[in-house]
């Protein structure tokens, strides 16, 4: 499914589209980036429970120090719901973003995000949370799941993605695109 356009209107479809190839494939992980819970909310609203749902934040200091995006009462009501909250560094930024920033250059994460950005932003969102939750073991190694992501808010990509560990990042393999916007 290609929208026409990016962007948080594509939300709703985008998320029942990803919910239905979890439940019809078989895959009990859905991942979601989604910084401000909204979008994990209705990844948990769409699943009726029939899905173990994993949501991907920022890391606290995203937008500004010190900050996390996601207020506390969305946090606990998520996980009241049985979803996971990851808010963990970004595996392709992190402490690379910060030399660029401070030295200039561009170094081999940010080109890998650049590459994958080629199929989309939320493409590369897909894969960075899967790679995240898999690193920090909320997913068995060699599961298939259903990560959604987006172009700034909102959900517009959905994905069925094989991870690897970070330290093995090109043995992750897209098996599927789901739905994303067009170019």
């Amino acid at each position: 499914m290609l929208w026409s356009e990016a962007g948080e209107g594509n939300t709703e479809k985008t998320v029942e589209l990803a919910v239905a190839e979890a439940k019809k494939r078989e895959i009990p992980y859905v991942l979601v980036a989604s910084n401000t819970g909204r979008t994990a909310q209705a990844v948990l609203d769409e699943a009726q429970g029939d899905l173990q749902v994993i949501c991907v934040t920022h890391h606290v200091g995203f937008r500004e120090p010190g900050h996390d995006e996601m207020e506390p009462q969305m946090r606990q009501a998520l996980q009241e719901q049985g979803a996971k909250v990851l808010t963990t560094t970004h595996v392709l930024a992190g402490v690379d973003r910060a030399v660029r920033n401070q030295f200039g250059g561009l170094y081999p994460p940010e080109i890998i995000a650049s590459a994958l950005r080629m199929l989309g932003q939320g493409v590369k969102v897909c894969v960075e949370i899967a790679i995240m939750a898999l690193d920090s073991g909320l997913i068995p190694y060699g599961a298939e799941v259903v990560a959604i992501g987006g172009t700034s808010r909102g959900a517009d990509t959905a994905a069925i993605i094989r991870p690897a560990h970070s330290n093995n990042v090109f043995d992750t393999r897209v098996v599927e695109i789901l739905c994303r916007p067009r170019p």
